[in-house]
Protein backbone atom coordinates (compact mmCIF):
# COMPACT_ATOMS: atom_id res chain seq x y z
CA UNK A 1 0.00 0.00 0.00
CA UNK A 2 1.17 3.52 -0.72
CA UNK A 3 -0.10 7.02 -0.06
CA UNK A 4 1.02 10.60 -0.44
CA UNK A 5 0.22 13.65 1.61
CA UNK A 6 1.19 17.30 1.97
CA UNK A 7 2.94 18.32 5.20
CA UNK A 8 2.70 21.92 6.36
CA UNK A 9 5.86 23.46 7.83
CA UNK A 10 6.82 27.04 8.78
CA UNK A 11 8.93 27.12 5.60
CA UNK A 12 6.30 25.93 3.17
CA UNK A 13 4.70 22.66 2.16
CA UNK A 14 6.63 19.41 2.17
CA UNK A 15 5.47 16.11 0.72
CA UNK A 16 5.41 12.71 2.39
CA UNK A 17 5.33 9.60 0.19
CA UNK A 18 4.69 6.40 2.14
CA UNK A 19 4.88 2.76 1.12
CA UNK A 20 3.45 0.65 3.89
CA UNK A 21 4.28 -2.85 5.02
CA UNK A 22 1.25 -5.03 5.77
CA UNK A 23 2.36 -5.66 9.34
CA UNK A 24 5.17 -3.17 9.97
CA UNK A 25 7.99 -4.19 12.26
CA UNK A 26 9.47 -0.69 11.96
CA UNK A 27 8.99 2.54 10.03
CA UNK A 28 11.85 4.22 8.17
CA UNK A 29 11.49 7.97 7.59
CA UNK A 30 13.94 9.28 4.98
CA UNK A 31 14.77 12.76 3.69
CA UNK A 32 16.83 13.63 0.64
CA UNK A 33 20.07 15.52 0.10
CA UNK A 34 20.84 19.07 -0.97
CA UNK A 35 21.49 18.08 -4.57
CA UNK A 36 18.49 15.86 -5.29
CA UNK A 37 15.10 14.63 -4.21
CA UNK A 38 13.28 11.57 -2.97
CA UNK A 39 13.82 9.91 -6.34
CA UNK A 40 17.50 9.29 -5.48
CA UNK A 41 18.51 5.73 -6.39
CA UNK A 42 19.10 4.59 -2.82
CA UNK A 43 15.90 6.11 -1.44
CA UNK A 44 13.88 4.54 -4.25
CA UNK A 45 15.53 1.15 -3.73
CA UNK A 46 14.71 1.17 -0.03
CA UNK A 47 11.11 2.25 -0.71
CA UNK A 48 10.69 -0.48 -3.31
CA UNK A 49 12.23 -3.36 -1.37
CA UNK A 50 11.76 -2.89 2.37
CA UNK A 51 7.95 -2.84 2.66
CA UNK A 52 7.85 -6.44 1.44
CA UNK A 53 10.17 -7.27 4.34
CA UNK A 54 8.00 -5.67 6.99
CA UNK A 55 9.49 -2.15 7.00
CA UNK A 56 7.26 0.80 6.11
CA UNK A 57 9.24 3.44 4.19
CA UNK A 58 8.26 7.12 4.19
CA UNK A 59 10.18 9.57 2.01
CA UNK A 60 9.93 13.26 2.85
CA UNK A 61 10.40 15.93 0.19
CA UNK A 62 11.59 19.12 1.86
CA UNK A 63 9.67 22.37 1.12
CA UNK A 64 12.53 23.92 -0.84
CA UNK A 65 12.54 20.97 -3.22
CA UNK A 66 8.77 20.86 -3.55
CA UNK A 67 8.78 24.58 -4.37
CA UNK A 68 11.14 23.92 -7.28
CA UNK A 69 14.14 25.75 -5.88
CA UNK A 70 17.57 24.45 -6.84
CA UNK A 71 19.40 25.42 -3.65
CA UNK A 72 18.64 23.75 -0.34
CA UNK A 73 17.43 25.87 2.56
CA UNK A 74 19.64 26.19 5.70
CA UNK A 75 20.25 23.09 7.86
CA UNK A 76 17.99 24.24 10.68
CA UNK A 77 15.02 24.42 8.29
CA UNK A 78 15.64 20.82 7.20
CA UNK A 79 15.33 19.73 10.83
CA UNK A 80 12.02 21.60 11.12
CA UNK A 81 10.73 19.82 8.03
CA UNK A 82 11.80 16.42 9.30
CA UNK A 83 10.09 17.03 12.65
CA UNK A 84 6.87 17.96 10.83
CA UNK A 85 7.10 14.82 8.71
CA UNK A 86 7.57 12.63 11.78
CA UNK A 87 4.55 14.22 13.44
CA UNK A 88 2.42 13.70 10.32
CA UNK A 89 3.53 10.08 10.04
CA UNK A 90 2.23 9.09 13.50
CA UNK A 91 3.70 5.61 13.36
CA UNK A 92 2.97 2.98 16.01
CA UNK A 93 5.95 0.84 15.04
CA UNK A 94 9.52 1.78 16.07
CA UNK A 95 10.74 4.79 14.11
CA UNK A 96 14.07 4.85 12.28
CA UNK A 97 14.91 8.33 11.04
CA UNK A 98 17.35 8.69 8.18
CA UNK A 99 18.32 10.35 4.97
CA UNK A 100 21.04 10.84 2.43
CA UNK A 101 23.82 13.45 2.63
CA UNK A 102 22.28 16.64 4.10
CA UNK A 103 19.28 14.50 5.03
CA UNK A 104 21.58 12.17 6.95
CA UNK A 105 22.98 15.10 8.93
CA UNK A 106 19.45 16.26 9.73
CA UNK A 107 18.48 12.76 10.86
CA UNK A 108 21.47 12.62 13.22
CA UNK A 109 20.61 16.02 14.67
CA UNK A 110 16.97 15.12 15.36
CA UNK A 111 16.97 11.37 16.10
CA UNK A 112 16.93 11.63 19.89
CA UNK A 113 14.37 14.43 19.93
CA UNK A 114 12.04 12.44 17.67
CA UNK A 115 12.25 9.39 19.91
CA UNK A 116 13.76 7.34 17.11
CA UNK A 117 14.95 3.81 17.78
CA UNK A 118 17.70 4.16 15.18
CA UNK A 119 19.29 6.45 12.58
CA UNK A 120 20.23 5.61 8.98
CA UNK A 121 22.91 7.86 7.46
CA UNK A 122 23.28 7.30 3.71
CA UNK A 123 26.38 8.96 2.25
CA UNK A 124 27.06 10.89 5.43
CA UNK A 125 29.01 14.05 4.41
CA UNK A 126 31.81 13.76 6.94
CA UNK A 127 33.42 16.89 5.49
CA UNK A 128 33.19 19.11 2.39
CA UNK A 129 35.18 17.64 -0.54
CA UNK A 130 38.89 18.33 -0.12
CA UNK A 131 38.43 19.87 3.33
CA UNK A 132 38.85 17.09 5.91
CA UNK A 133 39.63 19.67 8.59
CA UNK A 134 35.96 20.76 8.51
CA UNK A 135 34.69 17.58 10.12
CA UNK A 136 31.02 16.95 10.89
CA UNK A 137 31.77 13.94 13.05
CA UNK A 138 30.15 15.68 16.02
CA UNK A 139 26.74 15.38 14.33
CA UNK A 140 27.21 11.66 13.83
CA UNK A 141 28.38 11.25 17.41
CA UNK A 142 25.40 13.23 18.64
CA UNK A 143 22.74 10.97 17.14
CA UNK A 144 22.36 9.23 20.49
CA UNK A 145 20.77 6.09 19.02
CA UNK A 146 22.07 3.05 17.10
CA UNK A 147 23.23 4.39 13.73
CA UNK A 148 24.10 2.80 10.41
CA UNK A 149 26.30 4.71 7.97
CA UNK A 150 26.17 3.47 4.38
CA UNK A 151 29.12 4.99 2.53
CA UNK A 152 30.48 4.75 -0.98
CA UNK A 153 34.10 3.62 -1.28
CA UNK A 154 34.94 6.67 -3.43
CA UNK A 155 32.83 9.29 -1.65
CA UNK A 156 34.70 12.65 -1.77
CA UNK A 157 32.64 13.82 1.21
CA UNK A 158 34.25 11.12 3.34
CA UNK A 159 35.72 7.80 2.28
CA UNK A 160 35.13 4.87 4.65
CA UNK A 161 38.73 4.91 5.89
CA UNK A 162 38.33 8.55 6.99
CA UNK A 163 35.79 7.57 9.63
CA UNK A 164 37.27 6.86 13.07
CA UNK A 165 38.10 3.30 14.06
CA UNK A 166 36.36 2.37 16.26
CA UNK A 167 33.27 4.30 15.23
CA UNK A 168 31.59 6.46 17.88
CA UNK A 169 28.92 4.97 20.14
CA UNK A 170 26.60 2.42 18.62
CA UNK A 171 27.53 3.18 15.02
CA UNK A 172 28.00 0.62 12.24
CA UNK A 173 29.48 1.20 8.79
CA UNK A 174 28.48 -0.53 5.55
CA UNK A 175 30.60 0.12 2.45
CA UNK A 176 29.43 0.05 -1.15
CA UNK A 177 32.53 -0.89 -3.22
CA UNK A 178 33.40 1.56 -5.97
CA UNK A 179 30.47 3.88 -5.22
CA UNK A 180 30.59 7.68 -5.15
CA UNK A 181 28.59 10.15 -3.04
CA UNK A 182 25.41 9.34 -4.94
CA UNK A 183 26.18 5.63 -4.45
CA UNK A 184 26.60 5.30 -8.19
CA UNK A 185 29.16 2.75 -9.38
CA UNK A 186 31.31 2.82 -12.55
CA UNK A 187 29.70 1.19 -15.58
CA UNK A 188 32.69 -1.12 -15.90
CA UNK A 189 33.20 -1.57 -12.19
CA UNK A 190 33.04 -4.69 -10.06
CA UNK A 191 29.36 -4.10 -9.22
CA UNK A 192 26.30 -3.25 -11.25
CA UNK A 193 23.97 -0.53 -9.99
CA UNK A 194 21.44 -3.20 -9.00
CA UNK A 195 24.10 -5.00 -6.99
CA UNK A 196 25.16 -1.77 -5.30
CA UNK A 197 21.56 -0.99 -4.34
CA UNK A 198 21.25 -4.56 -3.12
CA UNK A 199 24.04 -3.86 -0.63
CA UNK A 200 22.21 -0.73 0.55
CA UNK A 201 18.91 -2.56 1.02
CA UNK A 202 20.34 -5.72 2.59
CA UNK A 203 22.63 -3.80 4.96
CA UNK A 204 19.76 -1.59 6.06
CA UNK A 205 17.34 -4.49 6.54
CA UNK A 206 19.82 -6.59 8.51
CA UNK A 207 20.70 -3.64 10.74
CA UNK A 208 17.05 -2.66 11.42
CA UNK A 209 16.15 -6.25 12.30
CA UNK A 210 19.17 -6.57 14.58
CA UNK A 211 19.37 -3.16 16.25
CA UNK A 212 15.77 -1.96 16.21
CA UNK A 213 13.35 -4.87 15.97
CA UNK A 214 15.60 -7.20 17.99
CA UNK A 215 15.99 -4.62 20.75
CA UNK A 216 12.25 -4.42 21.48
Amino acid sequence: MSDERIVATPYGEGRLVVRRARKPLATLLLSHGAGGGIDARDLEALAAQLPGQGITVARFEQPWRRAGRKVASPPATLDVGLRAAATALRTRSPLVVGGRSAGARSACRTATELGAAGCLALSFPLHPPGKPERSRLDELEGAGVPTLVVQGERDPFGRPEEFPDPLPGRTDLAVVPGADHGLAVPKRGALTEDEAMGIVVESTLEWIVREVVGAR
